[in-house]
């Protein structure tokens, strides 16, 4: 048995320790000694676990994935679908705020270094939005959204939670206007313009966040 299947907690503490030390000071930071510090190892851990700097970030990437999918899926389907979407656009925003290293590497926010990510990597985080894709086709068939494309209508609210969050992330939205309350307004007017009756939207909106815990 490998030391990686030995001792999984190490290859996730390496991840989450380097995923902190690239957001915050950069790709100079990010060392065998650093990470060793950080995670109270070996500097030989990295290589042991991950063969190199470059199979590293892989690995972030591929971790902030797997935790933002088992965030989405937690998200119990109710008999709202309308809800349900809004829980996600919830679980999505909280899974950023919990995870923001790991956030700002998988989207490509953080400075890589020497390390562009590939087409297949940027495309890699692809799965997570069959949750959001299932919960959509729900709407269309209870009638509450338009007939349409379920997977076009996915990531044009994909594309808007996630505009706000990074935004969010960033310190940019204040009072009156912070993230709390864009949330709302933007959320609720992206389930109107999928066909959704606003005293509905605005109904499952609510339900959505009483679910929130």
């Amino acid at each position: 048995m490998s030391p990686r299947q030995a001792d999984p907690e190490v290859s996730a503490n390496l991840i989450l320790a380097a995923a902190r030390l690239l957001s915050e000071e950069g790709p100079s930071a990010l060392s065998t000694r650093r990470l060793a510090a950080a995670v109270g190892t070996s500097t030989t851990a990295v290589y042991t676990h991950f063969g190199g700097m470059d199979d590293l970030v892989r690995a972030m990437v591929h971790e902030g994935f797997r935790r933002l999918n088992d965030r989405m899926t937690e998200v119990a389907q109710t008999d709202d679908p309308v809800a349900d979407v809004a829980a996600l656009g919830y679980a999505y925003r909280a899974n950023a705020i919990e995870h923001q290293y790991l956030y700002s590497i998988m989207f490509g926010g953080a400075s890589l270094g020497g390390f562009a990510l590939s087409d297949d990597e940027r495309q890699h985080g692809r799965y997570t939005l069959q949750t959001l894709v299932g919960a959509v086709d729900r709407c269309m068939a209870a009638g509450r959204f338009c007939a349409d494309d379920p997977t076009r209508v996915a990531h044009h609210m994909w594309i808007g939670v996630h505009g706000l969050v990074t935004l969010e992330l960033g310190g940019y939205l204040i009072e009156p206007y912070d993230a709390d309350a864009c949330f709302q307004t933007v959320v609720c007017s992206m389930l109107v313009g999928a066909g959704d009756d606003g005293d509905k939207a605005a109904a499952s909106m609510k339900a959505a966040g009483a679910r929130r815990g």
